[in-house]
């Protein structure tokens, strides 16, 4: 606690940014004082932007504006209280009491009295809290006796806590000075009980932000590696050691000076943020969300570079400054345990000559340690797998990785030794994600292997990554773990079993390391990380056919992904040529299992049990298609025979005689019975036939054979235009197409089948929700008055932040006789509308959808016809791309 602002040891500008006798002379005045208090707090506040925009240092600014706050409520204090200014403290609370203000931070005042009844106090108060708010200063206050104070503190830790960082602004400080010993460590709240609170606290706060501070748009206060995280640093400080300054810890051998420079450096750049948040939004806003990241990059002088947009440079540097913070806050809240819970007697239990255990972590035996054998840098994260009732490393031990780090050079990573020692790391029956965590954190990652460490921190500056980089990185490696585990079967059955096959799991481990370590270099980051790959296995001694594999593998991680999501599955040379491509069973093996984990890893809101069916049965039909023989690839008439044996087989189980389903199957074509499982033919099939004959429309919605996503049949006449109008129904339900099929099944009639998707990507849920969506439709294709086609849904706040340029592409498929549309643009409600009335404008004819979104980009492709079933000629082709991108272009700009 301390008495004034300067005590901290801040630079404060020479000049004042609040004339005091001006503010003076204006209460004294007769008339109202409001407006020259509203115009001198508007002038300290630009002056100090001016200043923040020349760059002036941080810790003077959060200063000086704290210095500008006290002068403003001084001068109303003494004004308006000064009839209990001798009995009355006027305290500063929280981050206003460190004298630590950002232009919209919170201002938190305690004023201290003596008698809580005596009612003489209540006008004057009032009248000083009026004029604060009158002003433009939004306090936050409280009236209390020590009493009030002491029994809160003790109730609450929160209040505990924002009383133990006061200082006096006014009175007597009588009251002031007894507070530390009425709230002090003997009386409530001991160093034990504090460190676990605090820990719980902050443990608490990183689950809310999902236990990482990598994502999209993080919390510079209460993200993990946040200002949060060093003020918790601090408190416990004050508590244990009573020190009031990050500096102090030095003296105490918590922290070395180099260690002290990152942690005030990353504060700085921390506050800066903040600043320049408070300055963009005129509001308290701690979250960097897109829609300031831009504007703050070019406010903080960032400019594009060749590969790396200003705002990536930005947030790559926000991401390294709070991954230093992270493991320094770990570290320290590591001694603090050491000192405050554990048993400092405890024995030290041998490992081998270099490590000890003491307090269930793992410690270096010496200083010399990792200069006496470098290979101690790779050796201790392999002894952690090794003992995993180990709770981690000790704190001086992480200090000591950290100073010996620039051991790991050229020489370092070409020992032999070394490379053992890695591969091992991987190979390791449990530990690995936690270890190569660990290994990213504390920097021993990216200095092994340095193209690593160059994608530390980066971010790509869309909504379809929302972790760095890195951070995705260790997330696929992750998911493969899970994979290999039995415990986590439940979680993806298939994946699982293949991945419990493979021979050597590290092959994929590696794979997945370094499938996206090339990003931000320019060119293909697929082609040079295989490249790096491939070195990178034969240096550490690899067989020349895993190296191979696992160049493979990175050069072609998007190859299943893309296949499944923008190729028609049904189209049985899709299937012959992802397998030439592929090649065999293990290698589509490995590529399964590495795409479900890269995917799952890039961003959760977009896997979905729609992905997880599509990818396997991707997987199934090359598989199948494998075990043929390349040279004998499956004959269109006998897949059409195996579809319709097993939908008889459905059929006859459901007790439907030929007698009443042959009739329909005569109408269906060939194309009908290669596009659609034999679960979905059987569905279609009954419901046809419990129709009246005279039915032209018909609608039904279920979960068939769709495994989480809901299935839409729709039956109706062609001249309906059934596709735009189920499109609008869908959208407007706030619902995700991600299948549709068209498939003409007599002269007038159309049968379409759309597989969907909440908008989040979870599963439809419930009966109830199933017949809204089949009411609603079955109103908009049979009213007679259906209203206009329209979706009034808003985008998404992310998703408007985004302009992306609309993308167009048309080709032949002469072998199936249709075109194929490629579509990039803006994801946004009613997209598909817009589409569909296009393709009703120029007579096209849609035979099957692949619809995707990524991130904040709708990428669709559509397989269509002319109207009489006849692919595009060059002229058409050239009509429809051209009014496309007008439609959607000019949407786009709305």
């Amino acid at each position: 606690m301390s008495t004034r602002l300067e005590s901290s040891g801040a630079v404060h500008s020479a000049t004042p940014l609040i004339d005091r006798d001006a503010l003076s002379a204006a209460l004294a005045g007769g008339e109202s004082p409001i407006e020259t208090f509203k115009q001198a707090l508007a002038a300290a506040g630009e002056s100090l932007k001016q200043r923040f925009l020349a760059n002036e240092s941080m810790d003077t600014l959060v200063h000086d504006r704290a210095q500008a706050v006290d002068d403003v409520i001084l001068a109303c204090w003494r004004h308006f209280a000064r009839r209990i200014a001798d009995s009355a403290d006027l305290v500063a609370v929280g981050g206003y009491g460190r004298g630590e203000l950002h232009p919209q931070s919170d201002i938190d005042l305690l004023i201290l009295l003596d008698d809580a009844s005596d009612r003489s106090t209540d006008e004057p108060i009032s009248r000083f809290l009026t004029f604060l708010w009158d002003i433009g200063l939004e306090v936050g206050h409280s009236v209390r006796t020590l009493e009030d104070c002491e029994t809160q503190a003790r109730a609450d830790v929160t209040v505990l806590t924002a009383l133990m960082e006061t200082r006096l602004l006014a009175g007597p400080g009588t009251l002031f000075r007894e507070l530390p010993k009425r709230i002090g460590p003997d009386r409530m709240w001991d160093a034990a009980e504090f460190f676990r609170a605090k820990v719980a606290e902050q443990q608490a706060r990183h689950h809310h932000f999902h236990d990482t501070a990598y994502n999209l748009e993080p919390n510079v206060k209460g993200s993990p590696g946040g200002l949060r995280d060093i003020q918790t640093i601090g408190w416990l400080a004050r508590r244990y050691l009573a020190v009031e300054r990050l500096e102090d810890l030095v003296a105490h051998d918590f922290l070395t000076e180099g260690q002290l420079r990152i942690l005030l450096t990353g504060r700085a750049f921390l506050w800066r943020i903040r600043w320049g948040l408070h300055l963009l939004t005129g509001r308290r806003e701690d979250r960097l969300l897109f829609d300031y990241q831009i504007k703050l990059a070019q406010m903080l002088g960032y400019e594009d570079a060749s590969f790396t947009l200003a705002v990536e440079q930005l947030m790559q540097r926000y991401y390294r400054t709070v991954m230093e913070i992270s493991r320094l806050n770990e570290m320290l809240l590591q001694l603090f345990e050491e000192a405050i819970l554990l048993d400092k007697d405890a024995p030290a239990v041998p490992i081998n000559a270099r490590f000890v255990t003491r307090n269930g972590y793992i410690e270096a035996v010496d200083e010399e340690v990792f200069l006496r054998d470098p290979s101690a840098l790779l050796e201790i994260f392999l002894l952690l797998e090794q003992n995993l009732e180990l709770k981690g490393i000790g704190a001086r031990t992480i200090s000591q990785i950290k100073r010996h780090l620039w051991l790991i050079d050229e020489e370092f990573r070409q020992n032999p030794r070394h490379h053992r020692l890695f591969l091992d790391i991987l190979r390791a029956p449990q530990g690995v994600t936690r270890t190569l965590k660990r290994m990213n954190t504390y920097g021993v990652l990216g200095l092994y292997i340095p193209a690593f460490g160059r994608i530390v921190g980066r971010m790509q500056y869309d909504l379809f990554h929302v972790y760095t980089v890195d951070a995705h990185t260790l997330f696929v490696v992750e998911n493969l773990r899970r994979f290999a585990l039995p415990r986590f079967n439940h979680e993806f059955p298939h994946c699982s079993e293949v991945m419990q096959r493979l021979e050597k799991p590290e092959i994929v481990y590696l794979a997945g390391l370094f499938h996206d370590i090339a990003k931000g270099r320019g060119g293909d980051h697929s082609e040079l990380g295989a490249v790096d790959a491939e070195a990178f296995c034969l240096e550490h001694g690899m067989s020349r056919y895993d190296a191979r594999l696992v160049a493979w593998l990175v050069r072609n991680h998007l190859l299943l992904s893309l296949t499944a999501q923008k190729k028609d599955l049904h189209d049985l040379k899709v299937i012959d040529e992802f397998a030439r491509a592929v090649g065999d069973e293990t290698h589509l093996d490995y590529l399964y299992v590495l795409t479900v984990a890269d995917v799952r890893g890039t961003n959760p809101k977009i896997w979905n049990s729609w992905k997880d069916t599509l990818f396997f049965e991707l997987y199934q039909l090359t598989k199948r298609a494998l075990r043929r023989g390349l040279s004998n690839p499956i004959d269109k008439d006998e897949l059409i025979l195996e579809t319709q044996t097993r939908a008889e087989q459905l059929l006859e189980e459901q007790g439907l005689e030929p007698a009443r389903w042959q009739p329909i199957w005569s109408s269906f074509t060939e194309e009908y019975f290669l596009r659609h499982r034999p679960e979905e033919i059987a569905w279609h099939t009954r419901v046809l036939a419990e129709a009246p004959a005279s039915t032209s429309v018909l609608v039904d919605v279920d979960q068939v054979g769709a495994e989480g996503a809901g299935v839409v049949m729709v039956y109706a006449p062609k001249e309906l235009h059934s596709f735009m109008r189920s499109t609008a129904v869908l959208d407007e339900l706030g619902l995700t197409i991600v299948d549709a099929r068209i498939v003409p099944i007599s002269e007038t009639q159309n049968l379409d089948t759309y597989r969907i998707l909440e908008s989040d990507g979870s599963p439809i849920a419930g009966r109830r929700r199933l017949d809204e969506i089949r009411q609603r439709l079955e109103k908009m294709l049979t009213s007679p008055q259906a209203p206009p086609l329209k979706v009034s849904r808003r985008a998404p706040r992310q998703v408007r932040m985004f302009s992306t340029p609309v993308q167009v592409s048309i080709t032949s498929d002469a072998t199936n006789e249709r075109t194929v549309i490629e579509l990039v643009a803006g994801d946004r409600p009613g997209l598909l509308l817009q589409v569909a009335r296009v393709f009703e404008h120029e007579d096209i004819a849609l035979r099957n959808a692949k619809i995707a979104t990524v991130g904040e980009r709708a990428e669709d492709v559509f397989f269509v016809t002319t109207e009489d079933g006849r692919p595009l000629d060059e002229e058409h082709a050239k009509r429809l791309e051209a009014r496309l991108k007008a439609a959607l272009t000019e949407n786009e700009a709305r």
